[in-house]
C-alpha cells in the first residue's frame, strides 16, 4: 500500500476522468493523519481547486465555526472530498467521476484508519452511507459500516442556501462530538 506522499503524489498525476483537463489544482485532501474523525465531502468548488485545499471558502468557513463550537479543531480532522478535481461551474459529481476518484478516498481512508467518518451532504451519504440516503430525514442518525462509524449532517454549503437548518446541523455536530470525545472516554465538555 503506498504512504501519504507516494498516494498524494499519485492522486495528483491522475487523469481517470475528463475532469483532470479543466482543474486548477487537484484538492487531496487535509488534516491529521492520525485523525479519528474523517469528514467526506463531495466535490472541491472554486476556491478549493485554486488552493489545491478542501472547505477553504464559504462553506469551509462555516465548517470550521461548527467544528469550533462543539470543541473540534480542524486541525485534528482529516477532511476530504470523493471528487479530487473541480467540476465545472460546481455542478454535482457525475456517477462515472466519482466511480474514478472514489479508489482516492478508499485509500486515504484505509491509510488514515478513522473510528468515525462524518458525510458532509447528500451526494457523500448516497455513496458513502447508502444510495438511497435521504439527508433530511436522516441526517444525525448513526450507521455501522465494517469498522466505521456513519454518520451525515447537511453539506456547509446546503446550509448557507437554507439557514433554517443550521440548528439541525448544530445538533449533528454535538452527536458528533460526543461520539468522538467517548471515543477517549471523556464526557462532551
Amino acid at each position: 500500500m503506498l504512504n501519504w506522499e507516494a498516494l498524494d503524489a499519485a492522486c495528483h498525476a491522475c487523469q481517470a476522468c475528463p475532469l483532470h483537463e479543466t482543474r486548477t489544482n487537484v484538492v487531496f485532501g487535509v488534516g491529521s493523519h492520525q485523525a479519528e474523525l474523517l469528514f467526506i465531502g463531495e466535490g472541491p468548488g472554486e476556491r478549493e481547486d485554486l488552493t489545491g485545499e478542501p472547505f477553504v471558502g464559504p462553506a469551509g468557513k462555516l465548517l470550521d465555526e461548527y467544528l469550533n463550537a462543539v470543541g473540534i479543531s480542524r486541525e485534528e480532522v482529516y477532511i476530504a472530498n470523493i471528487l479530487k478535481c473541480r467540476p465545472p461551474r460546481n455542478r454535482d459529481p457525475k456517477p462515472e467521476e466519482e466511480e474514478a476518484c472514489l479508489p482516492w478516498l478508499r485509500r486515504q481512508t484505509a491509510l488514515l484508519r478513522p473510528k468515525i467518518i462524518v458525510c458532509l451532504g447528500r451526494i457523500a451519504a448516497k455513496r458513502i452511507i447508502d444510495p438511497d440516503f435521504r439527508i433530511t430525514k436522516e441526517h444525525g442518525m448513526w450507521y455501522e459500516k465494517g469498522a466505521y462509524r456513519m454518520i451525515a449532517t447537511y453539506h456547509p454549503s446546503a446550509l448557507l442556501r437554507d439557514p433554517s437548518k443550521r440548528e439541525e446541523a448544530y445538533e449533528d455536530f454535538i452527536l458528533i462530538a460526543e461520539a468522538y470525545a467517548a471515543l477517549h472516554g471523556k464526557d462532551r465538555a
